[in-house]
C-alpha cells in the first residue's frame, strides 16, 4: 500500500474542500456576530450586560470541553466522523433562535453551537495539519483561519443588512440553516479521513521523550509545563477574551453611540474581515520569519486597538480601531495553532490541539463574564479598558516565556 503524501500540493483538492467546509463553521457563527446582544436588549428586554453575555459565556464553556473532546476523539477514532457529529449537533441551532420564546432558548442553542464549533473548527484544523506536513503548516493554518473568519464578517455583514430590512428575526438566520444542511452533506459525501497522515509522519519523526504522552501527559505539558505550548495556551486565551468584548459589549457600546442596525453590522464586520484576509499573509510570513515575534507583537496591537476604541467615538474612530484589531489578531491566530503543532508530536498532536483550543475558548466564557461584571459596575468603556490591559499583560507573557517555536525558511 502506497504511504500517504505529506503536503499542500500533493493534497490540494482535500486541502480546498476542508477550506470550504471551514467557510461554513464560522458561517455558523457569524449569524450572531452583529444581532444576539441587539436580540437580547430589543427583542428580550435584557437589562444587564452580564445577562446578556450569558450566550457567551454558555458558547465559550461548551466549545472549550468539546475542543478538548474533540482532539482526543479525533486520536482515537479518526477526524471525519467527529466532523460529521458536530455538524448534526449544528442543524438545530438558527432554529432554536428563531422560534426562541424566551433567552433561555438563545442561551441554550448557543450550548448546541459551541459543541457545533468545538468538534467541527478543530476537526478541520487537525486534519488541515495531517495533510501539509511541517514545512507550510503557518500558511495551512492562515488559509484554514481566513476562511473560517472571513465566513464570520460576510456573514455579520449580510445579516446586518437583512436585519435592517427585515427585521431581527427570523430573515437573518435562514443563512444559518443553509449552512448547516451545507456543512453535513459535504463533510458526509466528501471528506476523507485524514489521521493516516498523522501516523504516517510520526513513523518518520525523530523526536525526544515527548514521543508518546498520555492525555494527562499532554495536559500538563501544553497548559503549565512546556514553555511555548503554555505561552500559547494563555495567549489564546486572552486572545479570544478579547474576541468574547468584540462579539458581545460592542455591538451594545456602538449601539449606544447611536449607530444604525445596518451601520452596526458594517462595523462588526470589518474586524473579522481584516483578521480573515490578513491570515492569508501571516500564516505564510511565520513560516519565513518564526512564530514569537508576531505572536507577542499582534498581542500589544490589540492591546492598542481595544484601548482606541474604547477612548473614542463615532464610526470612523471605530473603524480605524477595529481595522487595528484585525491586524493585530491576524498575527497571532494562525501563528498560535501552527506553534502548537511545531512543539506537539503528531502521535499526540490533535489532543495537544485540543487542550490548546479548550483554553482559548475558555476565554469566550470568561470574557462573558469579566466584561458583563465590569460593565455593570462601571460601565462600558471600563469594560473595554479592563481587557486592553488584559491583552497588554498576555504578549509580555509571550516575550518572556516563549521560545521560537519555528526555524524560518531562508531565502
Amino acid at each position: 500500500m502506497r504511504p500517504p503524501r505529506l503536503g499542500l500540493r500533493a493534497n490540494l483538492p482535500q486541502f480546498v474542500l476542508l477550506v470550504g467546509v471551514n467557510a461554513l463553521v464560522g458561517g455558523m457563527v457569524g449569524q450572531e456576530r452583529t444581532l444576539l446582544p441587539l436580540l437580547a436588549r430589543r427583542v428580550f428586554g435584557l437589562a444587564s450586560f452580564t445577562s446578556v453575555l450569558t450566550f457567551l459565556v454558555a458558547f465559550g464553556a461548551t466549545k472549550a470541553i468539546m475542543n478538548l473532546l474533540a482532539g482526543t476523539l479525533a486520536d482515537r477514532f479518526g477526524r471525519k466522523p467527529v466532523l460529521v457529529t458536530g455538524w448534526l449537533v449544528g442543524l438545530p441551532v438558527p432554529l432554536l433562535i428563531i422560534w426562541a420564546p424566551s433567552w433561555s432558548w438563545v442561551v441554550w442553542a448557543n450550548v448546541l453551537l459551541g459543541v457545533n464549533q468545538g468538534l467541527t473548527w478543530s476537526t478541520t484544523v487537525n486534519m488541515k495539519i495531517d495533510l501539509v506536513g511541517p514545512a507550510r503548516r503557518g500558511l495551512a493554518m492562515g488559509l484554514n483561519e481566513a476562511s473560517g473568519y472571513g465566513a464570520v464578517a460576510a456573514t455579520a455583514l449580510a445579516t446586518g443588512y437583512i436585519a435592517s430590512r427585515s427585521g431581527l428575526r427570523p430573515e437573518p438566520f435562514f443563512l444559518g440553516v443553509a449552512y448547516a444542511g451545507l456543512g453535513l452533506a459535504i463533510s458526509a459525501l466528501f471528506v476523507r479521513e485524514t489521521r493516516q497522515f498523522a501516523r504516517y509522519e510520526a513513523a518518520e519523526r525523530i523526536d525526544d521523550a515527548r514521543e508518546a504522552a498520555s492525555i494527562r501527559q499532554v495536559v500538563v505539558l501544553t497548559s503549565i509545563r512546556e514553555p511555548a505550548l503554555s505561552a500559547c495556551s494563555q495567549a489564546g486565551l486572552v486572545n479570544n477574551l478579547n474576541d468574547a468584548l468584540a462579539w458581545g459589549v460592542f455591538p451594545l457600546f456602538f449601539a449606544r453611540g447611536g449607530l444604525s442596525v445596518g451601520a452596526i453590522g458594517a462595523l462588526t464586520a470589518v474586524y473579522p474581515a481584516v483578521w480573515g484576509l490578513g491570515q492569508l499573509f501571516t500564516g505564510a510570513l511565520s513560516d519565513r520569519w518564526g512564530r514569537k515575534r508576531l505572536i507577542f507583537s499582534g498581542l500589544w496591537i490589540q492591546a492598542v486597538a481595544i484601548a482606541a476604541i474604547g477612548t473614542t467615538s463615532g464610526l470612523g474612530p471605530w473603524a480605524v480601531g477595529s481595522v487595528a484589531l484585525g491586524v493585530g489578531t491576524a498575527m497571532v491566530y494562525p501563528t498560535l495553532l501552527a506553534a502548537i503543532g511545531d512543539v506537539a508530536n503528531p502521535r499526540w498532536r490533535a489532543s495537544s490541539v485540543g487542550v490548546y483550543r479548550f483554553w482559548r475558548d475558555l476565554g469566550f466564557a470568561l470574557g462573558g463574564l469579566i466584561t458583563g461584571i465590569v460593565a455593570d459596575a462601571a460601565g462600558l468603556r471600563a469594560a473595554i479598558w479592563a481587557v486592553a490591559g488584559l491583552t497588554a499583560i498576555s504578549g509580555i507573557v509571550v516575550a518572556i516565556r516563549m521560545y521560537e517555536t519555528h526555524q524560518p525558511v531562508r531565502s
